[in-house]
């Protein structure tokens, strides 16, 4: 029989698998969208909400709450599958998917969803807006912690390594970030169109604390949560690193799944999978 912890990290994987149902199912029903980037970064968004974040899924919209800043807004499946296993979204709005109107728009949009904290588009400036967050967080004398996920790809972007710089030099201790470290940026494999190299390392020289962990190992990224709460020294980066489309094996390391739907037979058999 397993102990408290043991069982914590059992419910923690069932979500996440869960999750995973929904965003193939998503993006199957819309015929579009981005499936492996979300199926890649879910187990470290899982680990987070599920452990330390300070979220009220009945009071979304709480001032003091803490911040989740997608900025690889592309993975939106992820956020919205995440909501709704929390009880903060209902499965008629994942079937919705990047329709007109719907609450689940192609990018995640704070102005359309409850539980959203950032409106994404171009790739980039999602650790700045962060960054300007946890400030504002320092100003009000808020205890609320900003938590910005970078794609890899995405910190190829200068953008990014401005708001790194800035974040150490302000001592913020109150921003943290997670890199899903899936080596795959839209259509083919970082090392054939521009590799980041040593992503941790880059960190690490402008001050921040880093841990690398599998992202797919729901006890290291447990553990990595907790570490953050006792790290008290600037800003922190975990750098994740996962599998692109990761528990669909005809999605996983494929890069053509960066932006593609799964079609009526391929859904059939990532459901059997995930099941």
């Amino acid at each position: 029989m397993g102990g408290p912890v043991e069982d914590k990290i059992s419910e923690l994987e069932e979500m996440a698998r869960l999750c995973r149902i929904d965003i193939v199912k998503m993006t199957h029903a819309a015929k579009s969208g981005h499936p492996g980037g979300s199926l890649s970064a879910i187990d470290s968004m899982v680990a987070l909400y599920g452990t330390i974040m300070r979220f009220e899924t009945n009071n979304p919209d709480w001032d003091d709450r803490d911040r989740f800043v997608m900025s690889k807004g592309h993975a939106s499946p992820a956020m919205y599958a995440l909501l709704h296993q929390i009880g903060v979204l209902e499965e008629n709005d994942l079937m919705t998917f990047r329709t007109l109107g719907s609450v689940c728009q192609g990018h995640v949009d704070m102005n359309w969803t409850d539980g959203v904290d950032f409106s994404a588009g171009s790739l980039g400036m999602g650790l700045s807006f962060g960054l300007g967050c946890a400030l504002s967080a320092r100003m009000d004398a808020s205890e609320r912690r900003i938590w910005v996920m970078l794609g890899d790809g995405e910190t190829q972007e200068g953008q990014v390594w401005e708001a790194v710089m800035a974040a150490n030099y302000h001592n913020v201790n109150n921003l943290r970030v997670i890199v899903d470290r899936n080596r795959i940026q839209n259509d083919d494999f970082m090392e054939v169109q521009m590799e980041i190299g040593d992503i941790g390392n880059k960190f690490h020289s402008f001050g921040w604390s880093v841990r690398e962990v599998d992202g797919h190992n729901m006890s290291e990224l447990v553990e990595a949560m907790q570490w953050t709460e006792n790290t008290d020294s600037g800003p922190i980066a975990i750098i994740a690193n996962t599998t692109k489309g990761k528990g669909v094996s005809f999605m996983e390391d494929n890069p053509e799944f960066h932006g593609k739907a799964p079609n009526n037979e391929e859904l059939k058999i990532a459901l059997e999978e995930l099941s």
